[in-house]
């Protein structure tokens, strides 16, 4: 551990964090906050995506039906949802017990968006949705009818859209949701992607016909390359990972689903029996976006929990310090890199932490080998493979144990993201390396704090 600055060393948490061991914050009373004023921002966006329901289903063959799993939460629909199945698992509950040696009392859920249609992780809804929108607002600007899905398959519009360029910076999974989206509608897309980044997810990219620029440097270099780029280009637009209310809203929509899949499996989420969520936290946009979602749908029934490579905790420093997006990972002698490149960022957004932070009920750090474990988990009991980054949450009810910020006779749903697009090859080396590290996954203790 590098020496600490000294307006930092008398922090414990901090100062834990800076070891790079596991560590985790549990905040008392964060369900006392405000809601932020952005309800109309996520009805929007939840409207936006049933006008363009229709288009998804026409244009995306795997979206024309509804799957099995989702038919009793969404009975009307008819082709065309961008949604994932929620599920119990017992036997991962089961597995952990036995890993940890201690029995957890809650009921374990899964959140599986790392099997999203068309992009398959958390970014989905996010990048989904600012594409979207852009492409709306250029129809609307060119006379054409923007509330139409029919639009958006016409000669006229995709003319109309070769003209027009969507830039991002991603670490991987955005920067596939943009840029798959941004291709189909006709849309030219840049995508500036980090060093960090899969080299099969810009293979991917390429292959619908994505610009892809790649960068040595971090995130953050690859969104400022990004976001010069834009600013320097007509007709374009940049979507933001660092500042974006659109990307923001698109993910707010999975909270009202998710009280609909609740519903629907019979499970009843109220201050009697309340819902602890684990979310694996990059940059901030994705979990920041669900749990004000959550918040507005569950009210105090829902804690939401962050969950950060040990190297790489950047929301978590940037909230605790209350320096934001002006503090980096670096700055505390962590060296912010992972194997769990979706979640490789430094520097933690501008919008989420400020806006968000209050709703946050606790934050966690752990090593990538604890992550890595959890893909070997998830395997052999439920017969699911993901990225290592959609496991980030999956130890942390056995971890905060008493501190849990919920009832821990509640329910506690691990939030998966990333999995279903990775080739074969490396879903079998992410297997194979998780299994050998299962019996390592409960023997590092965590450093938990209260306050």
């Amino acid at each position: 551990m590098s020496e600490l600055p000294d307006e930092l060393s008398t922090d414990e948490v901090i100062r834990s964090l800076a070891t790079g061991r596991p560590t985790i914050w549990v905040r008392s009373n964060p369900t006392e906050a405000a809601l932020p004023d952005l309800a109309d921002v996520m009805d929007s966006a939840a409207a936006r995506f049933d006008r363009f329901a229709p288009w998804f289903a026409e244009t995306f063959p795997e979206t024309a039906t509804i799957p099995d799993e989702l038919e009793s939460a969404f009975p009307e629909a008819r082709g065309g949802m961008i949604e994932s199945a929620l599920v119990p698992a017992p036997a991962t509950q089961q597995r952990l017990d036995g890993l940890f040696g201690s029995d957890f009392v809650g009921q374990l859920w899964l959140k599986r968006d790392d099997s999203l249609p068309v992009s398959g992780s958390i970014k989905a809804r996010g990048g989904f949705h600012e594409v979207l929108e852009f492409a709306e607002a250029v129809a609307a600007d060119r006379g054409l009818e923007a509330h139409d899905p029919a639009t958006y398959s016409s000669p006229q519009f995709r003319e109309i859209a070769a003209n027009h360029r969507i830039v991002v910076g991603s670490t991987g999974n955005l920067g596939l949701s943009i840029g798959i989206l941004s291709a189909r509608l006709g849309f030219a897309a840049s995508v500036h992607m980090s060093a960090d980044a899969r080299a099969w997810k810009k293979d991917r990219l390429r292959d619908h016909g994505v610009d892809v620029i790649e960068h040595a440097g971090d995130f953050v270099e690859a969104v400022e390359a990004g976001r010069a780029s834009a600013e320097a280009a007509e007709n374009t637009h940049f979507v933001d990972d660092e500042d974006s209310v659109s990307l923001f809203a698109g993910y707010a929509v999975a909270a009202l689903r998710l009280r609909r899949q609740f519903d629907a499996a019979g499970v009843t989420i109220d201050e009697q029996n309340p819902l602890t969520v684990y979310l694996p936290c990059g940059i901030g946009g994705g979990p920041g976006g669900v749990t004000f979602g959550l918040r507005r749908v569950f009210g105090a029934a829902v804690r939401c929990v962050f969950v950060e490579p040990s190297q790489a905790p950047a929301m978590f420093l940037g909230v605790r310090t209350g320096r934001h997006s002006d503090i980096c990972v670096q700055d505390i002698g962590l060296t912010g890199a992972t194997a769990a490149d979706g979640l490789a960022v430094a520097r933690p957004s501008r919008f989420i932490g400020p806006t968000i932070g209050p709703l946050i009920s606790g934050f966690a750090a752990l090593p990538d080998e604890v992550i890595r474990a959890g893909v070997g988990v998830l395997y052999e009991t439920e017969g699911i493979d993901v990225e290592p980054s959609a496991t980030a949450g999956l130890t942390i009810p056995w971890r905060m144990g008493d501190a849990a910020a919920a009832s821990p006779a509640g329910v506690h749903l691990v939030w998966l993201t990333g999995g279903a697009m990775v080739p074969d090859d490396e879903r079998a080396a992410y297997v194979d390396e998780g299994r050998g590290l299962l019996e390592r996954i409960g023997g590092t203790a965590s450093a938990i704090f209260v306050d």
